[in-house]
């Protein structure tokens, strides 16, 4: 018994299997994950060392190159970079695509180990790249008042809302930054230290000592045992200004009589605020694999838990949720839903004035739900989430998982019309066709199998999508095989019907039998109440549907009549019309010459941010006072909400680890939703003008001539001379947008050569040649500004004359500048570092730094100027390595110009400019990404035509019949690229995407077409043309109206509603511009190619 006569006899079990779906998918949607984008692991490992101390150079030289040689012979690596800051080396390896990053981790770990560092060096710390790790929340704690004590800020952060966020559920880490961090600072009077003989290492050595607890074991006392403890531990300043630090001629030296003690702050590394309010940021991580919107939702729970208590610490205390992923992907995943809906919609609508049977229009509309719920049972099982991606891929679902139905429905409804009894049109006419509609679907989910082949980006995006697709169609084919002809075979919505027999409703005993028939009786009576509520409907709204409904009939029959008489003009004139085709084709292709390419289209978040640096060596104040003017222009923007600005970096900022940069900082707006990508690239514009107008009028170090006069105070004036210390320095600034898909830059060129000096002259070189290039913007280099540096170099043969050396005296001058972290105090369950150094007045200026005294406890004093030459200079910011070579790295990013115009322009210019021997250049960046990702997805476009050809030709048992459908993919080109061409989109891997689809769909309506030509031939003995023609007119409804369903069920998708529209924008105009022209051209064309291509009569 075929699978269609068993769902006719056996309804009931259809119908329990049938509900077990849905159900089953309705529990499987609520435990689905819901994210904005698959999961995109990014094959790279990061090698991190800290080395304090140490400039770029001897990072390179004594790090990041050993590093290099000893992980760059790990399986799959495909390219070695790093980069040499002060104190901090990085290397990342990139690896192959699909590359196990578990064993990869592995094996990098057991290189390491082996690895020759210097001894002062850190241990290596392996980082895996993530942009998961992202913080799916950033919040912002504020105080009110003018006077905000920022200290007790930090505090309440750490203490209160820290330890109260890491608790929740999903949670990874919270890390909190800005405000002050308290600090004991102990600064030592240089001039009294001398006096008396002391050093620096003593007084660390005292504090070290005196700060200790500790057990002096166990005494027994009669019948009682005490623990012996030295309680001895600083518990205040007060503790520590009482330590004895020597003795002279009977006299007590206490710390309190040669340094300032006194409760301070660390040296601010990161500046925080949040609408021009300095602030402190709480930034959430989540645990990987966990649900990003439950998370934040959970976050959100106790970030409004911890207001009553924020209020009762007084204050004016206020957190603000500054970022939120949940909120952009909760739109999203709303925005894809409700498309789907709209498309089901507008699909079950034109079922309707096709069919203008209320049963059947609900047969198919009950089958919509059935298989959508289904399909999210399988998602679920599979491990694939709700993300705009897998619900793209089920809104084109939608629109194709009714065409399986249509062809069913259509075929047990002609045999209806021509007199067969209610069973015997739904057993022939499902069976008729069944073998085109597994074809068909076959056709359709085999395209998805090249997937595997896509490298890179694309690879990684489409996968769920594919999957969801997959999905969706094969339960269409379960549901247009079991539940259409079940429910076509059923009396419940149709009029004077014959009623179900007994053994239709359960066979084997009276149990069964009567569980089976009442559960029978429950759903026809369900379906009866539908179908009568919607017939009332239908009645009341025929007065208004009934004139157009007869035009649309009058309409479709001309439609008929012209075009079976259209059809026997072209088969009489088949090479005229192959040379009209072949036409169209070509110009379409010259057409697609003139679209844009990019790799993936931007999307548009209601956010942007500006990354903003000063010269190296710019202090932090004065950064900090640049971006507050931008801040409050950037405030008094229309449809800006919040303005978020971050000055500096540091480790909780992002930064490298060891990495301090004062000269650089960001600031984010959040702007009113919707946002469109117009409006955004306005306030870009207008932000961007105001810096630059800000550029020309700051002259000094970025600040008015007081605050510059206050800067040069007590600078050598040799050194001033140079202009180190007052320099006219611009606000270099990059816009970007929350990116979720590449960590590389839209351009990116590489210029390899060892010479440091010619390198940088070979990169401002390329940008003087690349702000030529119209479309490019915010233009950056590698190798722009260097950092200020006091060099010093001692006197090797006078240190060993009075027993010095280098290192001792590094030590030295470090723990007076920078200051040595001596101990700390435990306080309220917190501890507060000490740190020692020399007082400021001593280390203010170089004239200061050569006085220092660098003799040994108990030595003459001996200054710095006496053993070392000082000498001001500039020294390389960051050195950049790929491959083992040194490279200068250019950056821009797009302005109004798709990537590829933009990228053959700059490949043509760089190819004119003569590179000295030895030196050479690439393009990089998402240009390289595209090439890999236009490549692979090129070759599976045509695995996907051949692996159609391989289902329909073990389909028909037929070479032929095959090539002649595979006319119909052809046909999709022409429509697909005047759609793209009319709407202005430039072709990405989306739109690849969607012609890999296309190559699955447009056959369909050319199978259905070819197969009952065969039929007639076959069964009817038909010639060949009549055959043909008969064909086209039988299947002209059914292909009319599958064609009409998906482009509406895709039509919301291309029109773009709602958020992450940029993404399912593309492939659904591309599907509904190829289908369009293909389903014109299939019913007029394919005919000629057969009459053409198959010789017998």
């Amino acid at each position: 018994m075929s699978l269609v006569g068993f769902s006719i006899r056996r309804p009931v079990t259809v119908f329990i299997f049938a509900v077990a779906a849905a159900l089953f998918g309705v529990v499987a949607f609520r435990q689905l994950a819901v994210d904005l984008l698959p999961d995109i692991t990014y094959p790279s490992l990061t090698v991190r060392t800290d080395y304090p101390g140490t400039a770029p150079t001897e990072v390179e030289s004594l790090v990041s190159r050993p590093v290099e040689n000893a992980v760059g012979v790990v399986n799959n690596v495909v390219r070695v970079t790093s980069s040499s800051r002060p104190d901090v080396s990085e290397v990342t390896l990139e690896f192959a695509w699909g590359t196990n990053m578990d064993f990869a981790s592995l094996d990098v770990r057991e290189r390491l180990d082996v690895v020759r560092l210097p001894l002062d060096a850190e241990q290596p710390v392996l980082l895996r790249f993530d942009p998961s790790l992202d913080p799916i929340l950033r919040i912002g704690l504020t105080a009110s008042g003018d006077e905000v004590d920022l200290t007790r800020l930090r505090l309440i952060g750490e203490e209160e809302v820290k330890r109260v966020l890491e608790r929740v559920e999903g949670v990874a880490a919270v890390i909190v930054s800005g405000g002050l961090e308290e600090e004991i600072q102990v600064e030592l009077d240089e001039r009294r230290i001398t006096a008396l003989g002391l050093t620096t290492a003593r007084v660390l050595q005292r504090l070290a000592q005196e700060n200790i607890n500790l057990t002096g074991g166990r005494l027994r006392d009669g019948q009682t045992e005490f623990l012996v403890r030295t309680v001895n531990e600083f518990v205040r300043p007060e503790d520590v200004r009482d330590v004895v630090v020597d003795r002279q001629g009977g006299a007590t030296v206490r710390l309190a009589d040669v340094a300032r003690v006194y409760m301070g702050a660390k040296e601010r590394e990161v500046i925080t605020r949040i609408d021009g309010r300095e602030s402190v940021e709480v930034a959430i991580y989540k645990e990987g694999g966990t649900n990003t919107v439950q998370v934040a939702d959970r976050v959100l729970e106790a970030v409004n838990s911890l207001d009553e208590r924020l209020e009762r610490l007084g204050g004016g205390l206020e957190l603000t949720v500054v970022t939120n992923q949940a909120r952009y992907i909760e739109e999203s995943v709303r925005a894809v839903i409700d498309t789907a809906a709209m498309g089901g919609l507008l699909a079950i609508l034109v079922l309707y004035v096709f069919l203008r049977s209320l049963k059947n229009t609900l047969i198919i509309g009950i089958s919509i739900p059935v298989s959508v719920m289904a399909t999210f049972f399988l998602m679920y099982v599979s491990g694939v989430s709700l993300n705009i991606m897998s619900l793209g891929g089920l809104t084109l679902g939608i629109g194709l998982l009714v065409d399986n139905s249509i062809v069913v429905l259509e075929a047990i409804q002609r045999r209806r019309d021509q007199g067969l009894g209610i069973e015997d049109a739904a057993r022939e006419g499902a069976s008729e066709v069944s073998t085109a509609v597994v074809a068909s679907t076959l056709t359709t989910i085999c395209v998805f199998a090249p997937i595997v082949f896509v490298e890179g980006v694309a690879g990684q995006m489409f996968g769920d999508q594919a999957l969801t697709v997959t999905f969706s169609l094969v339960v269409s084919l379960a549901v247009a095989l079991t539940v259409i002809p079940m429910l076509a075979s059923r009396p419940g919505l149709g009029s004077g019907a014959e009623r179900p027999r007994a053994s239709e409703l359960g066979q084997g005993n009276p149990l069964t039998r009567g569980f089976a028939r009442g559960s029978f009786a429950v759903f026809s009576g369900l379906a009866r109440l539908i179908g009568a509520l919607v017939r009332g409907a239908a009645r009341f709204g025929q007065v208004v549907l009934d004139p157009p409904l007869r035009l649309f009939d009058r309409g479709l029959e001309r439609l008929r009549q012209g075009y079976g008489s259209s059809l026997e003009t072209l088969l009489a004139r088949p090479l005229q019309v192959l040379v009209t085709v072949a036409v169209l084709l070509a110009a379409s292709l010259l057409m697609a010459r003139s679209l844009g390419t990019e790799l993936v289209p931007e999307l548009v978040q209601g956010e942007f941010f500006v990354d903003a640096e000063l010269e190296p060596g710019t202090r932090l104040e004065i950064t900090d006072r640049r971006l507050r003017a931008v801040e409050a222009v950037a405030a008094e923007l229309p449809r800006v909400e919040t303005v978020y600005a971050v000055a500096g970096t540091s480790n909780e900022q992002g930064g490298s680890a060891g990495e301090t940069r004062e000269n650089i900082g960001q600031i984010t707006l959040l702007l009113e939703t919707p946002s469109t990508r117009e409006g955004e690239d306005e306030l870009i514009r207008r932000i961007g003008a105001y810096i630059e107008e800000q550029n020309e009028s700051y002259s000094v170090a970025g600040v008015d001539p007081e605050v510059a006069a206050g800067i040069d105070a007590g600078v050598d004036p040799g050194l001033q001379a140079t202009g180190l210390a007052a320099r006219n320095q611009r606000l270099e600034h990059r816009f970007g947008r929350p990116s979720y898909f590449s960590f590389r830059t839209p351009i990116e060129v590489e210029i390899r050569g060892y010479n440091l000096e010619l390198l940088e002259r070979l990169a401002d070189q390329v940008i003087a040649e690349l702000s030529q290039v119209e479309g490019l913007s915010d233009l950056r280099s590698s190798t722009e500004g260097g950092n200020p540096e006091i060099q010093i170099r001692f006197d090797r043969d006078r240190l060993a004359r009075l027993g010095l050396t280098v290192g001792q005296l590094g030590e030295v001058l470090r723990t007076k500048i920078q200051g040595d972290i001596a101990t700390d105090v435990i306080r309220d369950d917190r501890n507060i570092e000490i740190r020692l150094r020399t007082e400021e007045q001593y280390r203010d200026s170089v004239r200061d730094l050569a006085n220092l005294n660098v003799a040994q406890e108990g030595r003459t004093p001996i200054p710095l100027s006496a053993v070392a030459a000082i000498t001001e200079s500039v020294g390389p910011a960051e050195i950049r390595r790929a491959d083992g070579s040194r490279v200068a790295r250019i950056t821009a990013n797009l302005l109004g110009r798709d990537l590829g115009a933009v990228s053959d322009e700059l490949e043509a210019r760089l190819q004119a400019i003569e590179f000295p021997s030895g030196f050479d250049w690439s393009l990089r960046g998402q240009r390289q990404e595209m090439e890999t990702s236009y490549r692979s997805l090129r070759t599976a476009i045509l695995l996907a035509i051949f692996m159609v050809y391989l289902v329909m030709a073990s389909q028909f048992e037929s070479l032929l019949h095959p090539f002649v459908i595979l006319f119909s993919v052809p046909f999709s080109v022409i429509g697909a690229l005047l759609a793209l061409r009319i709407t202005g989109t430039p072709v990405s891997i989306v739109v690849l995407i969607g012609a890999i689809l296309l190559a699955g769909i447009v056959v369909n309506n050319a199978i259905i077409l070819v197969d009952t030509a065969n039929r007639l031939r076959r069964d009817e003995a038909m010639p060949k043309l009549e055959a043909l023609r008969e064909a086209g007119l039988i299947r002209l409804r059914p292909i009319l109206m599958t064609t009409a369903t998906t482009v509406l069920g895709l039509l919301p998708m291309a029109i773009g509603f709602g958020e992450g529209s940029e993404l399912r924008t593309p492939l659904a105009l591309t599907v509904v511009g190829g289908l369009l022209t293909s389903t014109l051209l299939t019913l007029l064309v394919v005919p000629v190619v057969y009459r053409t291509l198959d010789r017998s009569p």
